[in-house]
């Protein structure tokens, strides 16, 4: 059994809202908050990883010039990579910031990424979780 619901929705630029059955439409951003940017990162690296393994890009330089970013700038995304499987999931799972900063920065994590032994990562991984307060 297939049903069309038609109806009209208007936004005005910038407005981004959740649409739910026999809800009320509240502002995307006060029912969820904010995706912290290191999270939307590890998800870019992965997808960048994706598009040169499959071969849709040639390098990394490639990447830069759709991105609009230096190649320097694409290394430190792809390095993210580099970090264990469980860490890179505990990282794209992190809650969101309802306000106010990051409880985890790019900067911290990585030094995190650039040591080869996943075991010392863990390590390193839980005394920035804890030092964070998450």
């Amino acid at each position: 059994m297939l049903v069309t619901i038609e109806s009209e929705v208007h936004f005005e630029r910038g407005d981004r809202m959740e649409l739910q059955a026999g809800l009320e439409q509240r502002p995307y951003s006060a029912m969820h908050g904010r995706v912290p940017r290191v999270s939307r990162l590890i998800a870019l690296a992965i997808r960048f990883d994706g598009l040169l393994r499959a071969g849709a890009v040639g390098n990394h330089a490639e990447l830069a010039v759709l991105g609009h970013v230096s190649r320097a700038r694409i290394s430190q995304v792809l390095n993210l990579s580099n970090l264990a499987p469980d860490i890179q999931e505990e990282v794209l799972f992190l809650p969101r910031a309802e306000r106010g900063r990051d409880p985890i920065y790019l900067r911290q994590l990585q030094p995190i990424a650039a040591i080869l032994d996943w075991k010392k990562q863990r390590i390193r991984w839980r005394l920035l979780r804890a030092a964070s307060g998450q």
